[in-house]
């Protein structure tokens, strides 16, 4: 074929490249003969077609890929995902995702065919809940102040199950960048005391103590409260947080809360156990009480919602069984 090959005039391949759709589209896809320069600028005055063209070539280089993710349009990224040949650099699927994020089938295609860092995962979530809120909002089902809200809640719950799951370099990057985008605050560190893994907790007093991962983890595990308070200190945290910290980490050392980590879910005896800790602390707040309280209702929820889902699939299991006896 023409368009494959390496004896063809170069500047006929040029040429016909820049010719209409169903000529450029055969080269584009097949040609050797095109350096990346060439497809750089194809990629940023052509089409779809052109676009998606170039986005299925055979060892697509990172630079032509980092031109699609940049300015290509939809299709085009998402033929680009699909292309195992693709050399895409970190920023260039990052710039998908703050492009296309909230696009559900971007998202399926970004988790499905890469493997990303948390950082990746948690803007993937941030669109998601972006996209519901919108939508509630648009169908008038929530009023945007609620919208907001429960979208935060997500994103919350989000951050929290990517730590839990993200490997110890991973989690560094994850506190890193949380701390850049001033998101790295205490109410979202106590929600993941919270649920029952100190993972995320430890790494951010690291990053914001500048203290060694091993100094950290003796002193939030050798329950010492003089150290822990001399460390949340240092760590910027304000003083009328300090009770719910202690009394969390408390909690979780007790029978019943040790290594009970259960995806992002709230465990609903440790929220009440802080809560009550906290209310009998006259150094305790009205917001902390507050948060401590939105929690027990998230926890009550999230709680509920588990024992529905038994009963869900304790009813399947016994039909199934009742159907296999019958046949």
């Amino acid at each position: 074929m023409f368009a494959a090959s390496r004896d063809a005039p170069p500047a006929i391949v040029r040429a016909l490249s820049c010719d209409q759709p169903s000529v450029a589209v055969p080269v584009l896809e097949y040609s050797p003969l095109l350096i990346d320069a060439d497809l750089v600028d194809i990629v940023a005055t052509g089409n779809v077609e052109i676009q998606c063209a170039i986005a299925r070539r055979f060892e697509l280089p990172t630079s032509v890929c980092a031109a699609i993710a940049e300015v290509g349009a939809l299709d085009a990224c998402a033929t680009l995902l699909d292309n195992p040949d693709a050399e895409l650099a970190q920023m260039s699927l990052d710039r998908i995702v703050e492009r296309f994020g909230h696009v559900a089938s971007i998202r399926e295609q970004l988790l499905e065919t890469h493997e990303l860092p948390a950082t990746t995962r948690l803007a993937l979530a941030g669109k998601l809940s972006a996209s519901l809120a919108e939508f509630t909002t648009a169908h008038q089902w929530l009023d945007p102040h609620q919208a907001e809200r429960i979208a935060q809640e997500g994103w919350e719950r989000a951050v929290v199950n990517i730590a839990a799951t993200s490997s110890r370099n991973d989690l560094k990057g994850l506190v890193k960048h949380l701390r850049e985008c001033g998101q790295l605050n205490a109410g979202l560190i106590l929600r993941t005391l919270l649920s029952g893994d100190t993972g995320l907790f430890e790494a951010s007093l690291v990053e914001l103590t500048g203290m060694s991962e091993a100094r950290v983890a003796s002193i939030v595990h050798e329950r010492g409260t003089g150290s822990l308070t001399a460390l949340l200190a240092r760590a910027g945290f304000a003083e009328t947080m300090f009770s719910a910290f202690t009394a969390a980490l408390a909690a979780r050392d007790e029978a019943g809360f040790v290594a009970s980590f259960d995806g992002a879910r709230l465990r609903r005896r440790m929220v009440e156990r802080v809560l009550t800790s906290c209310e009998q602390d006259e150094t305790a707040t009205e917001s902390l009480l507050i948060l401590l309280r939105r929690f027990e209702i998230g926890s009550a929820r999230e709680e509920a919602r588990v024992f529905c889902d038994e009963l869900v699939a304790a009813d399947t299991l016994h039909r199934t069984e009742a159907h296999l006896i019958a046949a």
